[in-house]
């Protein structure tokens, strides 16, 4: 189990550092830039999600590995070659970035159940979807902030509904067979409502629909 979360741990941390460093490269921001905004998707969902916790610091602050993880993803994506390739194919670019991004939301959605499991192993239901809701959406509501666009959970493609049908799947499931089968089917479903909901144009209706 250990080794299971570990590895998916890993995966969202690069996920959301390649959609923080895309979008800093979208915006034209400098090298600095593109890390900052690498970093806080990676480790700012984890540092929401133990405060609600009370689990202080939090681990992001006890675990330079995430930090380290998170940066070298950053620079990978800065490198020229790399840059080049993504920037000059429009249809790549954007598909990276809301895979990544998409990836990450279903990864740190389950681990933030997982999270609030370890700590608090009484946790009911409620707190769990919520911890794990806030998990996978606090991050990249930052991201989004710092690079002045409108946070993705408020206007895009079914994305914070998509968190808590996977959150929710995952605490239901893990009743039921092994909490490490409930995270992984909890993350694809996030990740499948996701690509639905961009492939399909679904998104929840909005003010300016109203006539």
């Amino acid at each position: 189990m250990d080794v299971f979360v570990t590895i998916l741990e890993m995966i969202g941390i690069v996920s959301f550092a390649a959609s923080g460093a895309l979008t800093a490269m979208k915006k034209h921001m400098d090298l600095f830039g593109v890390i900052v905004l690498g970093l806080v998707p990676s480790i700012g969902g984890g540092i929401v999600r133990d405060l609600i916790l009370g689990n202080t610091p939090p681990l992001a602050f006890s675990n330079p590995a995430y930090t380290i993880v998170a940066v070298t993803t950053s620079i990978i994506i800065f490198i020229p070659w790399v840059r080049h390739h993504l920037m000059h194919k429009e249809r790549l670019f954007e598909y990276s970035l809301f895979f990544m991004d998409s990836l990450g939301l279903g990864v740190f959605t389950v681990m933030g159940i997982w999270n609030a499991l370890e700590f608090l192993p009484e946790s009911g239901s409620f707190l769990l979807v919520f911890v794990g809701v806030m998990t996978g959406v606090g991050g990249g509501m930052i991201r989004d902030v710092l690079a002045g666009d409108m946070p993705y959970i408020l206007v895009k493609h079914i994305y914070a509904c998509a968190s808590i049908v996977g959150a929710v799947c995952c605490v239901l499931l893990r009743k039921i067979i092994p909490l490490y089968l409930a995270m992984l089917i909890g993350c694809i479903l996030v990740l499948t409502v996701r690509l639905l909901a961009a492939h399909y144009h679904w998104n929840l209706p909005k003010a300016d629909d109203i006539e």
